[in-house]
């Protein structure tokens, strides 16, 4: 990665544990985290053509004139990371882009590239910190004692 960012700006959830990985790795101390979500009262279907809404977004002065590190897990259509650089934008940052795994065959933005990725795949991912989880993506019921 190139020199140094002002800031590294999280896309939560998937974004925490490489984020934080990073912030270590790059001695970034600034760690903001920016919550989006789609709706779920939409169909699948739906899902597929909607953006992200905002739960919490940096204020812009912590953005304006600055070099921010946006990261997530994985870019599957790319609209979550896509819709939070735009932001970043807009407040007068520059934003660059990191995840894990880059899944191009899905992306909904041919056109742009990520800055850095560590690994590109077609392969559905289950992370280690993803202990609810099988190897679909479905969410297992834990049992309590």
């Amino acid at each position: 990665m190139e020199g140094p960012f002002d800031a590294l700006l999280i896309i939560t959830r998937g974004g925490i544990v490489p984020g934080g990985l990073l912030c270590a790795a790059l001695d970034i101390r600034h760690v903001l985290t920016a919550s989006v979500e789609f709706s779920a009262d939409l169909s699948r279907q739906a899902r597929l053509f909607a953006w992200p809404t905002f739960l919490q977004f940096p204020e812009e002065a912590l953005l304006e004139g600055k070099r921010i590190l946006v990261v997530d897990d994985v870019w599957r259509g790319g609209r979550t990371i896509v819709t939070v650089c735009r932001r970043v934008e807009a407040a007068g940052g520059k934003p660059e882009t990191a995840v894990l795994h880059y899944k191009p065959k899905e992306s909904l933005f041919p056109h742009l590239r990520l800055d850095y990725f560590a690994a590109v795949t077609d392969r559905w991912i289950v992370y280690p910190w993803e202990l609810d989880r099988d190897i679909r993506g479905t969410r297992l019921r834990i049992e309590e004692e």
